[in-house]
C-alpha cells in the first residue's frame, strides 16, 4: 500500500485479572450484556446476556396469520424487511402457495438492497471506530493520505478533499463537541489500534461520505418495497408492488443501485482491505467452530432450501469438505440458561415462551434469549457462515471474492475462521450480490416486456397448518414457525440471528459462538476493552454502549460510552 507496507503486529496484553463487563451493548432488537473474567490479560470465562423481552410470540397468538409480518417486522428498526418475509414466507408455506416469479425476483431485489445498506453501515458507522483511530487522522499528510488512497482504488482523490475532512474533524476536537466521536476508545491513544494517522483520515473520509450513500441503499428499498423501514408490499402468495413493474420505476431503482454499487467497488472493498492489512494478527482471535446457514434469493421456489443464489449449509467442526444439508428437524432451542419455565429443549413449532426472570447477576440463568442448537450444537450464523458454505461448495462468485481478498492480504483461506474473517466476510458477501442484482433487474424487466406481470398467486386458508419461513438476513440465519388452528396462529416462534450467534449455554453448558469467540482474547487495557467490542460487534449488535470495568482490588466501577 503506497510506500509503507503493513506489517504483521502483535496482540497487545495486560496483566490484568478480573471481571470486565460491557453493559449493554446494544441492537434494536435487544441490548446485550457480555461479562467477562479476565486472567492474566486474556478472557477466561464469558456471559452473554440479553436484556431485553419482547414476547412477540405471545402477541401473535390468535390473531390472522397474514398479520404476523406486520407486527415481527417492528421486532426490529433496521432490519425490518426481513422479518416480514419471513413471517410471510412461513404462511407461503403453511398454505403451500408457489409465489409467482416475479415476485420471487421483487423480494429478492429488496432483500438485496437490504444487504447493501446494512453492510456499508455495520462497516463503516458500526464497526469502524474499533480500528480506526479517527483523532489521530489529525496528524496525517493529506498529501501522502491522497496518493494512499489513489494506490488501492481506481476513484481519484484529492489531498484538498481530505484535508478538508481533517480541517473539520480538527475543529471538532478544538470546540470539544466531537458529536459522533465522543468517548470513542481512541481518545488518548490505545495500543490496540495500528493504522497510520493516514489510513485514518481516509476511514475517516470515508465514514462521512457513508452516512449520506447509506439513504440512497434504503431509498432503493422504498421505490420496490413502498416504504422503508416496514415495507409494505409482501403478501402471502407474491407482492403487491405492480406499479414498480413500470420502466421507470426499474430505471429508478438501477440508478440508485449503480451509485451504490459503484461506492461499494471503489471505496467499501478497498477500505476494508486497507484496514485489514494492518490487522492481520485478527486472524487468530475470535473464532468459532460450527455453522448454519439457509443461503438466500431464491431462484424458481421459495419453499425450499436448495434453489438459493447463495446456497445453504452446515459446517461442522470447521471442515470444508464435508458441508452438509440442512435438516430443520435438527434444530433444537434450549431455555436452561435463559429467563424461561422448564428446562426441556424444544423444536420450535412446539416451542413455548413462558417467561421467568431470575436476577441480573444471576449465573445460571442469566438471558432473555433462548439457545438454539443445532444436532446439540452451537453454531455461528451470518455472513461468515454463508461466505465459507458457498466458498466450500464452489460458488462461483464467492470463490473468486475470497481468493481475491486472500491474495491480497497474503493469507489462506482458514484465516477466515476469526473476527477479521467475519469482518471481510460481510465485505465479501456484499460484492458478491452486487454482480448479480443487474441480472435479476434484467429478468424482471424481459418478463414485463413479453407482457407476464403477475406477482399474486391465489391460495386458499387452510383450518390448520404448519409452515416455516427461511430467511438468511445480513445477520444470519433467521426462521418464523408457524403453527395454524381454526385459521388462528395457535404457535409462532422467531428464531433469529442473535440467538444462535449470541445467546446463552445450552442444556449442555455449551458456550453460544460469541462466548466461544471471545474466548482467549488479549485485553491491552481493561479499562478501555476494545478487544471485546471488536469481536462482539463483527456479530452485528448496534453500538450506543456504556463499558463498566470493575476493578477487584477497589471494587471501583468505571463508567464510558462506546460509539
Amino acid at each position: 500500500m503506497a510506500d509503507s507496507k503493513p506489517q504483521i503486529m502483535k496482540t497487545p496484553q495486560s496483566n490484568f485479572t478480573g471481571p470486565v463487563i460491557v453493559d449493554p451493548v446494544t441492537r434494536i432488537e435487544g441490548h446485550l450484556r457480555i461479562v467477562c473474567e479476565v486472567g492474566a490479560g486474556k478472557i477466561t470465562n464469558v456471559w452473554s446476556s440479553s436484556q431485553l423481552f419482547r414476547g412477540l410470540e405471545i402477541i401473535l397468538k390468535g390473531r390472522d396469520p397474514r398479520d404476523a409480518q406486520h407486527f415481527t417486522q417492528r421486532s426490529c428498526g433496521v432490519c425490518t424487511y426481513v422479518h416480514a418475509l419471513a413471517s410471510t414466507r412461513a404462511v407461503d408455506d403453511a398454505v403451500k402457495v408457489n409465489v409467482p416469479e416475479n415476485a420471487t425476483i421483487m423480494r429478492n431485489l429488496v432483500m438485496a438492497a437490504q444487504y447493501l445498506h446494512d453492510h456499508i453501515v455495520h462497516f463503516y458507522h458500526l464497526h469502524a471506530l474499533d480500528w480506526v483511530d479517527v483523532q489521530n487522522a489529525l496528524k496525517a499528510d493529506p498529501n501522502k493520505a491522497a496518493q494512499i488512497a489513489n494506490s488501492i482504488s481506481k476513484r481519484k482523490t484529492n489531498a484538498a478533499d481530505l484535508k478538508a475532512v481533517q480541517d473539520k474533524l480538527k475543529a471538532l476536537v478544538d470546540s470539544g463537541q466531537l458529536g459522533i466521536f465522543t468517548n470513542a476508545y481512541f481518545l488518548g491513544g490505545h495500543p490496540s489500534y495500528y493504522l497510520p494517522a493516514e489510513v485514518n483520515l481516509i476511514a475517516t473520509a470515508h465514514y462521512l461520505e457513508a452516512l449520506r450513500l447509506q439513504v440512497k441503499a434504503a431509498k432503493a428499498m422504498a421505490i420496490f418495497g413502498a416504504k422503508n423501514p416496514h415495507t409494505q408490499f409482501t403478501v402471502v402468495g407474491g407482492c403487491t408492488n405492480y406499479d414498480a413493474l413500470r420502466p421507470e420505476r426499474i430505471a429508478e431503482f438501477m440508478t440508485l443501485f449503480k451509485e451504490v454499487k459503484q461506492f461499494i467497488e471503489e471505496v467499501y472493498i478497498p477500505d476494508l482491505l486497507a484496514v485489514a492489512s494492518y490487522y492481520k494478527d485478527w486472524a487468530s482471535i475470535g473464532g468459532t467452530t460450527n455453522f448454519i446457514c439457509f443461503g438466500e434469493f431464491p431462484q424458481k421456489s421459495e419453499r425450499g432450501l436448495d434453489d438459493r443464489f447463495l446456497p445453504s449449509g452446515v459446517i461442522m467442526k470447521r471442515d470444508l469438505k464435508g458441508v452438509k444439508p440442512v435438516d430443520q428437524k435438527q434444530i433444537l432451542e434450549h431455555v436452561a440458561h435463559s429467563w424461561y419455565k422448564g428446562n426441556e429443549a424444544k423444536h420450535p413449532y412446539e416451542g413455548v415462551t413462558d417467561p421467568q426472570y431470575t436476577k441480573l447477576d444471576d449465573k445460571d440463568r442469566y438471558s432473555w434469549m433462548k439457545a438454539p442448537r443445532y444436532m446439540g450444537e452451537p453454531m455461528e450464523t451470518g455472513p461468515l457462515a454463508k461466505v465459507l458454505v458457498a466458498y466450500a461448495k464452489g460458488h462461483k462468485a464467492t470463490v473468486k471474492t475470497v481468493d481475491m481478498v486472500c491474495k491480497n492480504l497474503g493469507i489462506q483461506p482458514t484465516a477466515l475462521f476469526s473476527t477479521l474473517g467475519r469482518t471481510a466476510a460481510r465485505g465479501i458477501e456484499t460484492a458478491v450480490i452486487c454482480g448479480e442484482m443487474e441480472a435479476w433487474v434484467k429478468k424482471l424487466s424481459e418478463n414485463v416486456k413479453k407482457g407476464n406481470t403477475k406477482l399474486y398467486q391465489d391460495w386458499k386458508m387452510p383450518d390448520s397448518a404448519q409452515g416455516v419461513g427461511f430467511v438468511d438476513a445480513p445477520r444470519g440465519a433467521l426462521s418464523h414457525w408457524i403453527d395454524i388452528k381454526g385459521g388462528k396462529i395457535n404457535n409462532f416462534q422467531l428464531v433469529v440471528p442473535s440467538t444462535w450467534s449470541l445467546g446463552p449455554r445450552c442444556a449442555a453448558g455449551k458456550l453460544s459462538p460469541v462466548e466461544e469467540a471471545l474466548m482467549n482474547t488479549p485485553i491491552a487495557d481493561p479499562k478501555r476493552p476494545v478487544e471485546i467490542l471488536r469481536t462482539v460487534h463483527s456479530f452485528d449488535p448496534c453500538i450506543a454502549c456504556g463499558v463498566h470495568v470493575i476493578q477487584p482490588e477497589s471494587n471501583e466501577v468505571l463508567s464510558f460510552k462506546v460509539l
